[in-house]
């Protein structure tokens, strides 16, 4: 059944004659306005926290971290997902991001693709997405029928649900057991998602992603000892972390022992006899 709602994420801006405002001024109402999001994310830190430790719970057991979303919040839970292999050296079906309508929409709309209520758990079927994964739904307004339905289904299967969204009592948070709820009040453009909220939303996947590898055990002080050595700046990285972990001088023969076991992880503990 349809309940009304108050969504904050279409409320009118507090700001009138954009057009009319000169660069600068433009300029400073913008990052005015988006100076408000880290407050509204650390008021929801006790809740991103539940939703991690859910997530470490089903990882350490096997399991995958879903995320599923359409527009802007589809293409952010698409690239949080994309960058976990290359900065942590996890497999790419670890953390798997699906948006409505596609690969084609990660670059541009596809029209309508949201509004089936249907293709989201198909999407998710296609990966055998089970008991033992988390599936998280991304939407700003939290009205989206394509990630209401995955959730929807999700949790008649017994899978695992949070959900990230700006709007309180969203619909969306009817279906997660771990919503996460960032209130970031109107856009400066009316009803732009795509500013503050997807603003909102990046850093809670920053934080959900970033928490979740440390705690499976990818990160070691503060070094992303995992990486995949995929360009000149990665593999320069890691030389000098493993010189600096060593105490070694010489660089060449630290990128040899680097090259040779491809992680930083892997030469220390070859080189240190683990």
């Amino acid at each position: 059944m349809f309940v009304m709602f108050e969504k904050i994420t279409e409320q009118p801006s507090t700001y009138h004659h954009l057009e009319k405002m000169s660069v600068a001024e433009l300029l400073r109402n913008i990052n005015a306005e988006d100076s408000m999001v880290p407050a509204a994310v650390e008021k929801v830190i006790p809740d991103i926290e539940k939703l991690v430790l859910a997530t470490v719970d089903k990882m350490l057991a096997g399991g995958r971290l879903f995320y599923i979303g359409a527009g802007t919040s589809g293409r952010l839970g698409v690239v949080d997902a994309s960058e976990c292999p290359p900065t942590y050296g996890v497999p790419a079906g670890l953390v798997i991001g699906l948006i409505a309508g596609g690969e084609t929409a990660i670059r541009q709309s596809v029209e309508f693709a949201e509004d089936s209520r249907e293709q989201g758990w198909e999407d998710l079927q296609a990966y055998g997405v089970s008991e033992k994964d988390v599936v998280v739904g991304i939407a700003a307004s939290g009205t989206t029928p394509y990630v209401i339905g995955a959730l929807e289904q999700c949790r008649r299967q017994g899978i695992v649900t949070g959900c990230i969204t700006c709007n309180p009592g969203a619909p969306v948070t009817e279906h997660a057991d771990h919503p996460v709820v960032v209130v970031v009040g109107p856009e400066i453009i009316t009803g732009s998602t795509r500013m503050k909220s997807g603003t909102a939303q990046k850093l809670v996947l920053n934080m959900l992603s970033t928490s979740v590898m440390v705690q499976l055990g990818r990160v070691e002080d503060n070094k992303m000892v995992n990486m995949q050595l995929s360009n000149e700046k990665l593999v320069d990285r890691g030389v000098k972390m493993i010189m600096e972990r060593l105490q070694l001088t010489d660089y060449e023969g630290a990128k040899n022992l680097l090259l040779k076991y491809g992680s930083v992880k892997r030469a220390v503990e070859a080189y240190a006899g683990y």
